[in-house]
C-alpha cells in the first residue's frame, strides 16, 4: 500500500532534516535512493519491474537525474530545502502517491519517459559500453545537430560530465542533454544552451558568436540543395523575436523573457528543428493548442514512445519480456 500524501510529505521533511539540513544543508543524488526504492517497492504501476533489479536501478537513476535537472537550479548537484520548496517535486510525489498509472505522472516518474530516454541512448551507444562519444551524439535526432555544438557539449561547457573518461558521455550526462534538447523552453535548458553559445563565457551572446554557429547551418542547408537564409536576415529574425535590450549582445535574461527562445537555438545548431519550424505542421500547431499544459518534452516523449511501440509491435511476446530484450545487453 502506498504511503498517504501527508505521510509522504512528512517522510520527505524528516529525510531532509536528518540527512541533509542537520549535516550540510543539502542533499545529493545518492540521498534520493531510499525514496526511489520505496516507490519501486510499493507503486502498482512499477510492479512489473520487481523481477529486474538492474532495470529498476536505471529507472531510478533517470528519475533522479530529471529531478536534479529541473529542481537543482544552482546546478551544483546539491539540492537544498529552499530549492525543494520552490520546485514541483513535492507535488509530483503527491501525484505519484495518488495515481496508480505511473505513466500519467509526467513530472519525473513516468516509466514511458524513462523508456524513451533509455532506448535512444541505447540506439546511440553502438558498442554498448554505456558511454557515447561525439560521433555517437552526432547521430542524435537523425543527425540534427552541428559538429560545433556537439563539440561544445563535449568540452563540458554546459555541464561537467560524470563519466570521468575523456571524450565520453555517461548515461547521466545524456539524460541532462536530452532534456535540454527536447524542451528548450525550460529555464534549465535555456541556461544549458546559453553557456554553449557564449563562447567566451562573459554572460552575453554577441553577433559574432551567433554567426559562428550559424555558419555550419548555412553550409548544411546548401548541401541539401536548398537556398539558405543569409545570416543578416537570421539576425533580424532573432532580434525581432527576442527584442533584447541591446541588439549586439543578448543576455540570458533576454532569452528567458522570450517564448520563442528555443527556436532561436534551433536556428543556430539544430537543422531538422529549424526546417520544421519554418514549415510548421498544422497538426502539431493544433496539438499544442488543444493541450497547452503539455511541455515540449511531454510531446516529444509521447511521439518517441509511439515510434518505439510500433517498432516492437511485431513481437509476439508481451509485457516485461519485450522490454527486457530491447535493453538486455547492458545487464
Amino acid at each position: 500500500m502506498l504511503l498517504l500524501p501527508l505521510a509522504l510529505f512528512f517522510f520527505i521533511s524528516i529525510f531532509f532534516y536528518v540527512f541533509a539540513i542537520h549535516f550540510s544543508g543539502s542533499c545529493n543524488q545518492a540521498d534520493f535512493k531510499p525514496i526511489l526504492r520505496e516507490l519501486l517497492a510499493t507503486h502498482p504501476g512499477l510492479e512489473f519491474l520487481q523481477s529486474t533489479p538492474d532495470f529498476q536501478e536505471r529507472y531510478a537513476e533517470t528519475v533522479v537525474c530529471r529531478i536534479f535537472f529541473y529542481v537543482n537550479r544552482s546546478g551544483n548537484g546539491q539540492l537544498t530545502l529552499r530549492e525543494l520548496k520552490h520546485g514541483n517535486l513535492i507535488a509530483a510525489m503527491h501525484h505519484a502517491d495518488e495515481e496508480k498509472d505511473i505513466n500519467k505522472i509526467l513530472r519525473y516518474f513516468s516509466y514511458e519517459h524513462f523508456y524513451v530516454i533509455y532506448c535512444i541512448f541505447w540506439e546511440l551507444d553502438t558498442d554498448h559500453d554505456f558511454l557515447i562519444d561525439k560521433e555517437n551524439l552526432i547521430r542524435y535526432g537523425n543527425h540534427a545537430l552541428t559538429y560545433r555544438i556537439v563539440g561544445r557539449i563535449f568540452s563540458q561547457v554546459p555541464r561537467n560530465f560524470s563519466s570521468n573518461i575523456e571524450g565520453k558521455m555517461a548515461y547521466e550526462d545524456f539524460v541532462y542533454f536530452v532534456l535540454a534538447e527536447e524542451d528548450k523552453s525550460s529555464e534549465p535548458s535555456l541556461e544549458y544552451w546559453f553557456k554553449c553559445i557564449d563562447l567566451d563565457g562573459n554572460g552575453v551572446i554577441t553577433v559574432n558568436e551567433m554567426q559562428y554557429f550559424y555558419e555550419e547551418q548555412f553550409h548544411r542547408i546548401e548541401c541539401m540543395a536548398q537556398e539558405p537564409i543569409l545570416f543578416e536576415d537570421i539576425l533580424c529574425q532573432i532580434v525581432d523575436m527576442i527584442k533584447p535590450e541591446r541588439e549586439d549582445s543578448i543576455t540570458l535574461r533576454d532569452f528567458k523573457g522570450c517564448k520563442l527562445s528555443g527556436h532561436i537555438f534551433n536556428i543556430l545548431f539544430n537543422l531538422n528543428k529549424f526546417m520544421a519550424f519554418e514549415t510548421r505542421d498544422p497538426f502539431l500547431i493544433r496539438q499544442e493548442r488543444e493541450d497547452p499544459s503539455l511541455t515540449d518534452w511531454d510531446r516529444f516523449a509521447h511521439r518517441e514512445y509511439t515510434r518505439l511501440s510500433i517498432e516492437d509491435e511485431g513481437d509476439k511476446n508481451e509485457g516485461i519480456e519485450v522490454w527486457k530484450r530491447s535493453v538486455e545487453a547492458p545487464f
